[in-house]
């Protein structure tokens, strides 16, 4: 039975009686029928019935379903006596054994009308609320709840005073509102309305019936005063007004809605039919779908007219016609784009620098340079800045830092991998002219992101190509200039796109390959390679837990230990960025994998012992420097595309007429180099102590090991000239590693590359480096951290990096120079 006033119907068939005939008549006391209440005897002690979710207030009749086992007992032992019980409303319906705190402190006292035993067991009894009482001492709980009660007195004031009539009457003014605006309810409720007489009556049967839950309905029990009570139950059922004529108007406006709907689908049926008729089945009815969803995007005139006017030209086709199913795509693309949708910037930056701290370790200049980035956009709120570049060797998390940079702005991310591009059209798209024509990947990838303000990434932006299809990286010259992208016209669209409000990132592993005017449109920021510790700390908080994640594993099934981690690095591993180092973490993840699957014993914690077990032998030997004892092996610093490395410059002299040799796929640049530190050294023989003779009378070759692997650079000059000077005068070389382009003055020029080349010697267990001073503005922007415990020197001419690196000391076993006999005196003399 439904508690409020829209069960009316219910509650009205419960206000009834049944006569020893079957006959059932309605229940409502007069006044008379009041006092003659309020003058029975009801004890001081009666048996309390707990409620849920209902309140009975006095003259009302409601069924009540009995189903706990002490208010079963209750019920029939009081239906054989007095049938007087009182009936309380629990605070809460989860408690199955109330106890006192758990019921409200006043109640009504009931008359059991009927009891009717179902059979499913429960107990079902008819009850009439007669007066209301306060509990004061519960006397017995078991075999069920007996209380002490106090009863309240009604006071309701003279229903002939004017007031407490206008009250009643709108009380039944409201009432009769209510049964008009709910069809559910039955005519016959209006006379039983109609028909009670007794104010304080009303005010109960209302209130039984009002649209309220139990703490409501309770607190309107608990009033004594019946003005009071009477004025808080009008705005109770004023509120139930509300929400019907609420109701009554959302209903008429839906069937004034479905009417029109069924007016359009019997017209669009019609017109369905013609077109079958005609054979241009559902064609009309696409275009104007598409007319329609046009009519709701917020974008620029020139697009709206270009968009109604492909749609007129549509609708003169032949659906057959070849041009039919062109028109249409270009048409759902012009609706498909995000003309004028953003999501919205979260400008927090301490929230963007913890995400990016959270992302990635170290990097302390680049975070600092984006957060510099997005601080000016916060201010600004446009895009009228230099397009990043991040420039750096693979697997060091530039494609990486992107994606944290649009979780931090809250923005869509997308990204469009440029390696290979090599036809414009790719950028600009084709003309739709052509057959398969298609708009070009930005456009494209803006449409599936849905946004117009994605962060977006052009990853391998150094590997475009070009050839007789065009040049991709001119293209991305109008994309990529602040300038000048708000307009971006793609070839397929034919009308101009907003592109000033994405983010460009561009990645590269090399400078060198950019066209320059696009290099200038971008704003480099390189991101070097991790020192040994940075990768350890890169394993255990990122790669590591992504593994386990990645294989099922949990945190207690694979453990590394800290040396377990540097030999992953230093043994397999050969790298600037963790992306090698994260396959090998992976590699040991599935051994254990394997071991957790198949519930074999294994050793947890990961050691060195354990991870060549795992991955076998070592790939890589440590760069390790080499003290081998012999003239001409000089250690250099290399940048490669993996970041820095030491290689090994070797010279030696055998007889011959003073030809020079190179060796090791050196490049043109390198080469040269070797010829001007060969001329050098001719040039300063004297001064150098090398007989000028020998240049005459033995050749030189000079070999970079591994042969296989292409070289090039300037910054081998100074390496090849100590190499030389080395072979030349049989003496040691230092234990050092060097870097710097030579020139034939034997001036010392800076070369790039500094952070990698100093990692690669700290790797190598070198502790003396010897740089241009130039080079020294490069080195104040290192971490302290990598600085420790090495020593820099800075040098401007060969001949202080010759000072330096070769000892006075001849080599262990020195070769003998010499050369013919007829020249002993010149000999002699240069001895001299």
């Amino acid at each position: 039975m439904k508690d409020n006033f829209l069960g009316i119907p219910s509650s009205y068939l419960a206000n009834m009686a049944e006569r020893d005939n079957g006959e059932m008549i309605p229940i409502l006391p007069t006044e008379e029928e009041d006092d003659k209440l309020a003058a029975e005897g009801i004890p001081d002690v009666l048996p309390i019935l707990p409620l849920k979710n209902t309140v009975l207030f006095p003259g009302v009749v409601i069924p009540i379903t009995v189903g706990r086992q002490k208010s079963i007992r209750l019920v029939k032992r009081a239906y054989k006596g007095d049938r007087i019980i009182g009936v309380v409303a629990q605070r809460t319906d989860t408690a199955e054994e109330p106890s006192t705190e758990d019921l409200f402190g006043v109640g009504t006292v009931a008359h059991i009308i009927k009891m009717l035993v179902l059979p499913d067991g429960n107990t079902t009894i008819i009850i009439q609320g007669k007066r209301r009482f306060s509990i004061e001492e519960i006397v017995q709980t078991d075999p069920y709840m007996k209380a002490r009660i106090q009863l309240i007195t009604e006071n309701f004031p003279d229903v002939r005073k004017k007031e407490t009539k206008a009250l009643i009457q709108s009380l039944k003014d409201i009432a009769s509102k209510i049964l008009k605006l709910n069809p559910e309810i039955p005519q016959e409720a209006q006379i039983a309305l109609d028909n009670i007489e007794s104010p304080s009556f009303l005010t109960h049967f209302l209130s039984s019936n009002i649209n309220a839950d139990v703490a409501e309905k309770q607190e309107l029990l608990e009033i004594n005063d019946g003005m009071q009570r009477a004025t808080k139950l009008m705005t109770a059922m004023m509120k139930d007004v509300q929400m019907l004529e609420l109701k009554h108007e959302i209903q008429n406006k839906v069937h004034k809605d479905i009417d029109e709907q069924q007016r359009d689908y019997f017209i669009r049926q019609q017109i369905k039919v013609l077109q079958d008729e005609l054979g241009q089945e559902g064609s009309e009815q696409e275009i104007e779908a598409l007319r329609e969803r046009g009519m709701k995007k917020n974008w620029p005139d020139a697009v709206a007219q270009q968009f109604n006017k492909e749609l007129d030209k549509i609708l003169r086709m032949n659906p057959a016609a070849a041009e039919y199913p062109v028109a249409m795509s270009y048409a759902e693309l012009l609706v498909d784009l995000p003309w004028d949708e953003y999501t919205k910037d979260n400008f927090n930056l301490v929230r963007a620098r913890k995400i990016l701290d959270a992302d990635h370790y170290g990097m302390e200049k680049v975070k600092e340079r984006i957060l510099e980035y997005l601080a000016v956009l916060k201010l600004k709120n446009n895009m009228k800045a230099p397009i990043l570049c991040l420039y750096g060797p693979p697997g060091v998390g530039k494609t990486s830092l992107g994606r944290s940079i649009a979780r931090a702005l809250n923005r869509k991310y997308v990204r469009m991998s440029l390696g290979g591009v090599h036809d414009e059209a790719e950028i600009r798209g084709h003309r739709r002219t052509y057959v398969g024509a298609m708009p070009g990947r930005i456009i494209q990838n803006l449409k599936k992101v849905g946004y117009s303000n994605p962060v977006y990434i052009l990853d391998e932006i150094d590997k475009v190509g070009s050839d007789f299809r065009g040049d991709p990286s001119s293209a991305l010259l109008e994309v990529l200039d602040p300038e000048q992208n708000s307009t971006f016209a793609d070839n397929y669209l034919e009308v101009e796109y907003d592109l000033s409000k994405v983010l460009f990132i561009a990645t590269a592993n090399s400078l060198d390959t950019i066209q320059p005017a696009l290099r200038d449109r971008m704003e480099i920021i390189e991101i070097t390679g991790y020192t040994l510790e940075e990768k350890v700390q890169i394993a255990k908080r990122h790669l590591i837990p992504k593994q386990r994640e990645e294989h099922g594993l949990s945190g207690k099934d694979l453990q590394f230990t800290e040396k377990g981690i540097i030999k992953v690095i230093e043994g397999y591993t050969r790298e600037s960025g963790v992306r090698s180092l994260e396959r090998k973490i992976g590699a040991v993840a599935r051994r254990v994998a394997r071991y957790v699957a198949m519930e074999e014993d294994y050793q947890r914690s990961i050691r060195p012992e354990q991870v060549t077990e795992i991955l076998g032998a070592e790939i890589f030997d440590r760069e390790l420097y080499e003290d081998n004892g012999r003239a001409g092996v000089v250690t250099g610093l290399a940048w490669t595309a993996a970041g820095g490395e030491i290689l090994f410059v070797e010279s030696v002299l055998s007889r011959g007429k003073g030809k020079l040799t190179l060796s090791g796929q050196l490049g043109d640049v390198m080469k040269e180099s070797a010829v001007a530190a060969l001329s050098y050294l001719k040039a300063n023989a004297n001064r150098l102590g090398v007989p000028y003779q020998l240049f005459d009378h033995y050749d030189i070759h000079l070999h970079v090991p591994a042969g296989a692997v292409p070289k090039d650079g300037p910054s081998a000059g100074v390496t090849i000239l100590t190499s030389l000077a080395s072979v030349f005068t049989q003496r040691r070389i230092k234990k050092l590693a060097m870097t710097g382009e030579i020139t034939l003055r034997g001036k010392i020029l800076p070369v790039g590359g500094i952070k990698e080349k100093i990692l690669a010697a700290r790797r190598a267990g070198i502790r003396e480096v010897i740089l241009c001073k130039s080079n020294q503005k490069d080195v104040k922007e290192l971490e302290a951290e990598l600085l420790k415990d090495l020593t820099i020197h800075y040098v401007t001419t060969a001949e202080e990096v010759l000072e330096l690196a070769l000892s006075k000391d001849k080599v262990e076993e020195p070769i003998e120079l010499s050369w013919p006999q007829d020249h002993t005196a010149e000999k002699e003399k240069a001895n001299a």
